[in-house]
Order: structure tokens, then sequence, then C-alpha cells
């Protein structure tokens, strides 16, 4: 989508904010089907990036592999579950909840420090230089491919560590 400079620059930050709040309703919220749908805004918000960084298969992808399908089946499998089982035992904070952000917040850290000491320059023109390879691509799945690995790279990893994250939330309620 090509939209001017601070038209750009405003729907980056308010989707980010959304994002944000998104991902923070989702683990913040006590009841399941809130966060759900939350779960639901976060990815709404990652396609609405990808249609930003005119990737829109990429985003028609997401709307519907990961809102249409597997956010629907999360919904159904919280509203099939028995929701008295989360309400009747709920504490505010215990050890287990301190462990888990203390962990958190160092792997958070950690990653934060590795993106500012990266140099940025050496991945933009490893890029640039796949992009004289693109133009002797002959399918649309070649190019699609190159983009994932290239110019999507870091996206496409964070939606996978999102859906691991879900796959063990989901076990971990399963076992319950």
């Amino acid at each position: 989508m090509d939209l001017s400079g601070p038209i750009h620059d405003f729907l980056l930050v308010f989707l980010g904010l959304v994002l944000i709040l998104g991902s923070l309703g989702v683990i913040l919220f006590p009841n399941p089907i809130s966060s759900a749908f939350s779960l639901g805004l976060v990815f709404v918000c990652i396609s609405f990036f990808y249609i930003l960084s005119n990737s829109h298969f990429v985003a028609a992808a997401q709307l519907l592999i990961y809102v249409g399908a597997i956010n629907v089946l999360i919904i159904f499998a919280v509203m099939f579950m028995n929701d008295s089982e989360y309400y009747k035992d709920f504490h505010l904070w215990t050890v287990g909840d301190g462990i888990t952000s203390m962990v958190c917040t160092s792997i958070f850290v950690s990653l934060i420090s590795t993106i500012l000491d990266t140099s940025w320059y050496g991945i933009i023109w490893a890029t640039k230089s796949n992009q004289i390879l693109e133009q002797d691509l002959i399918s649309n799945s070649q190019q699609i491919g190159i983009h994932l690995s290239t110019d999507f790279f870091l996206p496409f990893e964070l939606i996978s560590i999102i859906l691991l994250v879900a796959l063990i939330g989901a076990i971990a309620v399963a076992r319950q």
C-alpha cells in the first residue's frame, strides 16, 4: 500500500498499540472467551501489518488461516469447556506466576538487547541481493518463498511462536 510517510507512520504506531493491547488482553483477561477474541484482534492486526508492507497474499492467508480457522477453533474449544473450573480457585498471584513473569521478562530483555545490537545494514543488503534473483523467477510461489525467508522472516517466526504458545496452552488446559 503506497501511503504518504506520516499516514504510514501513524498507521504503524496505531496498529502497534492495538497489537500490544490485544496481546496484553490475551494474557490478562480472566475469561478465556475474552482472551480468545483478543487473540483474534492480534491476528487481524498482524494481517494489517502485512497489508501495509504490500504483502497482500500473506495478509489474506493470515486472515483465512489464523483468524478464520485457528481462532474460531480456539473459541469453539473454549466454549465447550466447563468455565466453572476457572473461577472456583481463582488467585490473583501465585509463585508460579512470579517465576513465569521473571522468565518472560528476561527473555524480553534479551530479545530487545539482541535487536539493538544487531547490525541491520547487512541484513538489508542481503535482501536487496535477493531482489536481483527474484526477477529471474517464473512462478509466484517461488517469489512468496523468497519473501517469507527474507523480508517477512521475523513476522513469520513470531506467528509460529504464537501458535506454539497456543498449542502449549491447549495441552495444559486439556490435561486439567
